[in-house]
């Protein structure tokens, strides 16, 4: 099997501190640039499950600076370059403390917060009488927020986003705003590869007074995809949607019990099951990047990941 990243721990010229995610870590860098490692770690509910799975952080990097480029016209964003297949380099904004959840179809945590009753997500009303996998009539913003350290983000609304001073009216409008061209975006390129964004997340942080999208966009961690093709036969009959996302790996957790309440114990990651999620996880990038993922050389990879970053902030620096 392929060598993971699990866990770095560098010390490169300049750093300043070490942010450690779920996912990603990310090394400030004389509190100018961001080093994002995107590692092989896959989390659901919350929770980091125990084993890697391989190429998944170069799968996340790579389609994630594409979209990247594919959108710098609509705003700004943090990236500067891609030394390493795994990493970004860019700019160091100052986020804000919301992620920006736009949802154009009734699926996922969505769905099942409907399916007990709920009609309210995010203070956005939900009619009565839909169905799992429905098309709102307009996709619907539900932002959350941004834990600093924490793992667990919070449903909020726009009302209480304003209210409690997270984000001025201003610059909330702007969101929005972006938030919708970027997902509307995302939406013509999936569809020209046979698939449908059906829903995604955004963040977005500022130097000065200008706004930057910052972060991953598009990737499966971040968003979900149907396959169009059979869509609408699917929904017709009641159906499970085929699908590229993360979802897959929480249904197949659910199907074992955990859903990372307390009490719950995490189900064995089988080498077979670790190998399945990395092959879905590159049908994805094959699929929305229209091209042959070629896998990185995972020999000595933590070495090749030092050294390519250190040669960036060398080089910088200069």
């Amino acid at each position: 099997m392929a060598q993971s990243v699990i866990k770095t721990k560098f010390n490169f010229p300049k750093q300043k501190s070490l942010y450690e995610g779920k996912v990603r870590d990310v090394y400030n860098i004389n509190d100018e640039l961001l080093a994002m490692i995107v590692s092989d770690r896959i989390s659901a509910f919350d929770v980091v499950l125990p084993k890697g799975i391989p190429f998944k952080g170069q799968v996340l990097n790579q389609i994630a600076a594409k979209f990247l480029d594919a959108t710098q016209d609509i705003v700004p964003n943090w990236k500067m370059a891609t030394p390493d297949p795994t990493v970004t380099i860019g700019k160091r904004c100052n986020p804000f403390p919301v992620e920006m959840i736009i949802r154009g179809y009734l699926t996922g945590s969505s769905w099942r917060s409907y399916k007990k009753g709920s009609r309210n997500i995010c203070g956005v009303a939900i009619p009565d009488g839909m169905k799992e996998h429905q098309a709102f009539p307009a996709a619907i913003i539900t932002p959350t927020t941004k834990a600093d350290m924490g793992f667990h983000d919070e449903d909020i609304s726009k009302e209480e986003i304003l209210e409690q001073g997270l984000v001025n009216a201003e610059d909330y409008a702007k969101l929005e705003e972006y938030t919708s061209k970027l997902f509307q975006r995302g939406s013509e390129i999936a569809a020209d590869k046979g698939l449908i964004l059906v829903d995604t997340k955004y963040e977005f942080g500022k130097i000065g007074d200008e706004i930057y999208l910052i972060d991953e966009i598009h990737t499966p961690d971040s968003s979900r995809y149907f396959y169009a093709d059979g869509y609408q036969e699917r929904f017709d009959k009641g159906e499970n949607q085929k699908q590229l996302s993360k979802e897959f790996v929480r249904e197949w957790l659910m199907e074992h019990d955990f859903q990372g309440q307390e009490g719950q114990t995490l189900p064995e990651m089988t080498d077979e099951f670790v190998n399945m999620v990395s092959e879905r996880y590159i049908e994805l990038y094959e699929t929305i990047v229209g091209e042959k993922f070629i896998k990185a050389d995972t020999f000595e990879v933590a070495d090749r990941i030092e050294k390519n970053i250190t040669d960036f902030i060398n080089t910088y620096y200069r």
